[in-house]
């Protein structure tokens, strides 16, 4: 891999409007196109359907006008044959009085073929009634032209024209609607008279249809005003979208006839039809929907992994730590663009190179393949591993390098990840760290060593002053004569002590103010307290001031070292002692306590001076920060260093008798 790539080439004029059109055609066409013709799909099976239910329904119309035309014309070929029966049978019926037995036998099987007639009437010239099957009676007798218009009129105008005539309906006893029919008789030239037929309205329409007729559609029979006065069936259909009228002629007068289709039976074929178009249709739109949603997710993720992709490159070709991938066999797979700069070879060269690197040490050739070698079987300690390498232009630099297997997605350790860092100036700098940290330790202890030269020189005198006297007074003994042996050696012994006593203050200033490496042993407190205040007990002397000690007994011993710890405790005494200037001399005392606090020792210095204020105590641990004129402000900024050392803690708070206590936490075991 290339840590850069090539610049693109810039893109002429012409060429951009060209690109930004191919470019909106693209997205046309990635986008636009496929719901463009996912609703072109949608509506041509939505047309498809609709036309195909268009074409059912013109079809069932069809059927119905088809049914209704053949209704009208069966129903007119049994008025016509019934008006011939009727003019073939009225000379007979109105030449005698009675007719013919055999008239009177066609009469009776005309009405009894469920032609729809429910009588046979026989008027004369004048329009009398000669005679009627069924016979009628008196109560009937008006039945027959109730609410209707006269039968005479209707007779004169069947004679007039010559053919037979139609009445109008008219309601008859039990609800029903009755209309007749009037057919001359002629017998030569002379008009014998009228025979007459009443037709049943609700008999002519439920006998004269045939019953797969009645299955399919209803007949109702409506008056000039639109009301129903006889049908085929009480059932409504349940569909009246479907439904057909016609004039019923005759008997016309305005009589309409409408035929209304029941709910068919179900067409199997394209209702499966419609339903399968549908079920792929709907499979298909699914499918394609389901399709551009997995379409736009992948789109997403692809769009999303480039975006990532970028950004990672861009993160690695951004950072200042060169990265260095290897596979199991040691071979460089991939570098960021820090690492060849670190190194001063550019990507091609170091791709794919096995060890010995050309950015090795060629002095250190044999010890760094060892490393490699290890780096290779079991990687890099946590704290990384600093090696020796060489740019290309030959100069050396300090490398800390961090190594991590490389993982795949499938698990599988297929190489070493590397983080190279070059520590060169940073190891420059550490160094020169450690050594302004050691002068400025040296000149702490410089400074310590100078506030404690009075309090030297003070308890230097007493010693050397006594051993001054105890000389002064051998000499005079000397001098008189007057030697006694015992007391010469009591004094000698008294002078050996002091010599000693100056010694030791002597040791101890030197082990104070000396440098050297801390040490932990095993420490007595409470003897390393007492120490302390005797190193400093002249000083308070000298001050008015009392050091009272309330020493815990039988405290464990504390792991640290002894000078350290009794500098913490010189510097809170001398402290203590400094606050207590304006204090009245009989309250000047600084308490040193000791006592077992849960898994340490707590020492705790208490004085009744002025304390400390709220702006003091925030900074009163920071280096060269005093409230003294001639301090330096580094003794509590050492102590607290030291009580961290030694894992532990110092801290202060406010005495409720007026001043501070500081207090030291040690650990008894060492951790």
């Amino acid at each position: 891999m290339s840590a850069t790539s090539p610049a693109p080439l810039p893109s002429s004029p012409t060429t951009a409007p060209r690109d930004a059109a191919g470019a909106g055609r693209g997205r046309w066409l990635g986008t636009l196109l496929p719901y463009f013709m996912l609703g072109l799909f949608v509506a041509t099976i939505a047309l498809l359907v609709w036309l195909t239910r268009e074409y059912d329904t013109e079809e069932q119309q069809t059927t119905l006008i088809s049914d209704v035309l053949w209704m009208e014309q069966n129903l007119r070929f049994q008025l016509d044959r019934n008006e011939a029966i009727l003019q073939q049978l009225g000379p007979d019926l109105l030449r005698t009085p009675r007719p013919p037995a055999q008239a009177e036998a066609q009469l009776r099987q005309l009405m009894s073929q469920d032609r729809g007639i429910v009588r046979v009437l026989w008027l004369g010239p004048d329009g009398g009634i000669r005679g009627a099957l069924p016979p009628r009676t008196d109560s009937e007798q008006m039945d027959e032209t109730g609410g209707a218009v006269p039968s005479e009129s209707i007779a004169r105008l069947a004679r007039a024209v010559g053919r037979p005539v139609y009445g109008p309906a008219y309601p008859a006893a039990g609800g029903e609607y009755h209309f007749e029919v009037h057919a001359p008789a002629w017998s030569g030239e002379a008009f014998l008279g009228t025979a007459v037929a009443v037709y049943s309205l609700s008999d002519l329409v439920s006998r004269e249809l045939p019953w797969w007729f009645s299955e399919r559609y209803r007949v109702a029979v409506l008056d000039p005003d639109g009301r129903e006065i006889a049908a085929k069936s009480k059932i409504a259909p349940l569909e009246t979208h479907r439904s057909y009228t016609t004039p019923f002629d005759p008997p016309g007068h305005g009589l309409t006839l409408r035929i209304t289709a029941y709910k068919g039976e179900i067409r199997w074929m394209p209702v499966l039809l419609i339903a399968s178009i549908v079920l792929f249709g709907t499979v298909i739109v699914w499918s394609v929907w389901q399709l551009r949603r997995q379409l736009a997710r992948r789109q997403a993720a692809e769009a999303a992994l480039r975006r990532e992709t970028a950004f990672r490159r861009a993160m690695q070709d951004s950072v200042i730590t060169g990265l260095r991938a290897r596979d199991r066999q040691g071979r460089i797979t991939h570098v960021n663009p820090a690492f060849c700069r670190m190194t001063g070879y550019p990507a091609e060269e170091l791709i794919g190179t096995l060890p010995p690197m050309p950015y090795w040490d060629p002095e250190q050739l044999d010890r760094t393949q060892e490393v490699h070698d290890a780096v290779l079987r079991e990687g890099t300690p946590p704290d990384g591993l600093e090696m020796s390498l060489r740019r290309k232009n030959g100069e050396r630099f300090d490398a800390l390098i961090f190594e991590a297997p490389l993982i795949d997605s499938e698990g599988r350790h297929t190489g070493w990840m590397g983080s190279v860092l070059d520590i060169t100036e940073q190891k420059r700098a550490r160094e020169l760290a450690r050594q302004q940290d050691e002068r400025l330790q040296a000149t702490a202890r410089l400074v310590t060593m100078g506030e404690m030269a009075s309090t030297l020189a003070h308890e230097l005198n007493q010693p050397l002053a006594a051993i001054a006297s105890y000389n002064s007074g051998c000499v005079n003994r000397l001098d008189a004569g007057q030697l006694d042996p015992a007391e010469l050696r009591t004094i000698h012994e008294k002078i050996a002590r002091q010599a000693r006593r100056a010694g030791e203050i002597i040791r101890r200033v030197h082990d104070f103010v000396r440098r050297s490496e801390p040490k932990h042993e095993a420490l007595d407190i409470n003897a390393l307290i007492r120490d302390a205040v005797g190193l400093i007990e002249a000083d308070a002397r000298k001050r008015q001031m009392r050091i009272v000690s309330d020493l815990q007994p039988g405290l464990p011993m504390v792991p640290a070292d002894p000078v350290m710890i009794e500098q913490i405790i010189v510097n809170l005494v001398r402290n203590g002692m400094d606050a207590m200037r304006t204090t009245p001399p009989r309250q000047r005392e600084v308490t040193v306590s000791t006592r077992l606090h849960g898994d340490g020792v707590e020492i705790q210095v208490r004085d009744r001076g002025c304390g400390i204020d709220a702006g003091t105590a925030a900074r009163l641990f920071e280096p060269f920060f005093t409230t003294k004129p001639e301090g330096m402000g580094m003794g509590l900024n050492i102590c607290r260093s030291i009580a961290e050392l030694h894992h532990g803690h110092l801290t202060f708070d406010p005495n409720p008798a007026g001043g501070t206590i500081f207090t030291l936490t040690l650990p008894t075991e060492r951790s």
